[in-house]
């Protein structure tokens, strides 16, 4: 490693790192039904935190009370921008009692700080700040500029990001570091996805005279072994990605009724089901989209009394950078400065912010960050705060080493 840069890599402080880490913990930022802060109370704690330090902040409103937070930190002379992104919202804790120590807590225990968000990703958001800081206090020279991006609900709808960029915050970002628990592997792929919903139409009856209405529940069982045989066509056809793994299209939701209560002796006269597609490089989203319009067509003629119709609520592209692409040769190029060892290339199994970064403005894009990969919106979530310093110290220096073009 240059040793140019080990004071900036020395003034990377653990016990600020995890202060910081506790205190945004044990914000909860859970997009709750009735609850009216959502992000905007982690958000402003974020941005003082950022403004107390010198950076120039911007705290930019999305929804009522669901800011961004946006934030720069400028070099002496022309250059790049890279930017570096983590949301701020988390997912529910779900049930407290299971949880081992508290879900909004922060506490520590065998190295590990425990809580909501610890790895998944509000402990990244601590790595890339105190690695901008370490920067910046260190006074060392380099061109361009950091942009630090907090966005809200990238557990949500990701309006946080497409905000951003809708504003036009992207139009100058070369490159972007997205900051997710990958267990510092250096993440050049992610998987597409598709969000689909089907409705079947039938007509309610009494559960004792049955033929007097049209059950949607059979109906349902049928299209869900076309759609299993048709995710198997579309994994014959690709195979398994080796970042990836393999596309799939999987049946998650079912409402029978799709609005009111259920009930054991009321045949329900429609239905909802909801549909998870997850697609690999190379897989096409119209041509799914197609396929899943002709099995409705298909059975409609098999079957005069099917009657349904298909929405695509979401669409979230794959992405792929090339791994001889600058930011992806930087990152790796850090990790084995700073390790000594080769980093593994590796790939994010569901989307993230860098989704839009890259499919709306052509952003090339790094996943990399502390964290088990499997852990995020499990019971005890946690991050190893060994290995969220090592993240912080490789954010820091691919920023340099990107920056000054020395990769």
């Amino acid at each position: 490693m240059s040793s140019k840069y080990d004071n900036v890599l020395d003034l990377i402080s653990r016990d600020e790192t995890v202060r910081f880490l506790q205190d945004i913990l044990r914000i909860d930022s859970v997009i709750r039904p009735g609850k009216s802060t959502f992000e905007e109370e982690v958000a402003v704690f974020i941005a003082d935190y950022l403004r107390k330090l010198g950076f120039e902040t911007l705290v930019d409103e999305v929804e009522p009370h669901r800011p961004n937070v946006v934030s720069v930190l400028s070099g002496r002379e022309k250059g790049r921008c890279l930017l570096f992104e983590g949301h701020s919202d988390v997912v529910t804790e779900g049930v407290g009692s299971k949880w081992t120590y508290p879900a909004f807590g922060g506490e520590i225990h065998n190295g590990r700080l425990y809580g909501r968000g610890a790895c998944d990703t509000k402990g990244n958001v601590a790595a890339m700040i105190m690695a901008a800081r370490a920067i910046k206090e260190s006074g060392v020279e380099f061109k361009g500029k950091i942009k630090l991006c907090i966005p809200v609900d990238e557990e949500g709808l990701m309006i946080g990001i497409k905000d951003f960029i809708k504003k036009g915050h992207a139009d100058d970002i070369d490159a972007a570091i997205i900051c997710e628990p990958e267990e510092n592997n250096v993440c050049i792929k992610q998987k597409g996805a598709m969000r689909a919903v089907i409705r079947i139409f039938g007509k309610q009856s009494h559960g004792c005279m049955p033929l007097t209405g049209i059950n949607p529940i059979p109906k349902m069982a049928k299209l869900i072994s076309h759609i299993m045989e048709l995710e198997a066509e579309e994994i014959g056809k690709r195979g398994k990605d080796p970042f990836l793994g393999y596309p799939s299209i999987t049946p998650t939701v079912v409402l029978a009724p799709s609005e009111a209560e259920p009930q054991v002796n009321v045949v329900p006269g429609e239905l909802k089901i909801t549909i998870d597609i997850r697609t690999i490089c190379g897989q096409d989203h119209n041509y799914i989209e197609e396929r899943l319009t002709g099995l409705l067509k298909a059975m409609e003629k098999e079957d005069k009394e099917f009657k349904a119709t298909l929405e695509i609520i979401e669409q979230r592209p794959w992405t792929e950078t090339p791994a001889k692409h600058p930011i992806v040769r930087t990152v790796a190029k850090a990790y084995k400065d700073l390790t000594g060892r080769d980093a593994t290339y590796n790939g994010v199994p569901g989307a993230t912010d860098g989704t839009f970064l890259k499919a709306w403005k052509g952003i090339e894009i790094v996943t990399t960050g502390a964290g088990n990969r499997e852990l995020p919106h499990q019971y005890d979530e946690y991050v190893d705060i060994d290995e969220l310093m090592e993240t912080s110290r490789l954010y820091a220096l691919s920023a340099l080493y990107y920056l000054n073009e020395e990769y």
